[in-house]
């Protein structure tokens, strides 16, 4: 499953003596597994994140999915996760939900 990288991400492949992640950890490394309640292990990158990934988020539909991409292509990257109330659709209290789930 292979998506173009953006400019800033950083890709390390087979780097030698690259530590291994912790025991029990390994749901943190897969993009939108979710811990115990619901929110994702790892916060979802608005700038990167696919519809789908998009979507592991509680609350976030597909609808809500597209219109974030849409604004990522309309505006570039998000350099805040307040930017996300200039979606249409999400509000304040929208936000307030998400705001642990998501990052830049």
């Amino acid at each position: 499953m292979a998506r173009p990288l953006v400019d800033g991400e950083q890709l390390r492949v087979g780097l030698p003596g690259a530590p291994a992640p912790p025991a029990g950890l390994e749901a943190a490394a897969v993009p939108g597994s979710h811990a115990k309640h619901g929110k994702p292990v790892q916060p979802v990158n608005l700038n990167t994140a696919t519809a789908d990934q998009l979507q592991t988020i509680p609350t976030i539909g597909p609808a809500t999915a597209q219109r974030i991409i849409d604004w990522r292509t309309q505006h570039g990257r998000f350099t805040s996760v307040s930017q996300l109330r200039q979606v249409r659709g999400i509000g304040e209290r929208k936000l307030a939900d998400l705001k642990d789930s998501v990052t830049v």
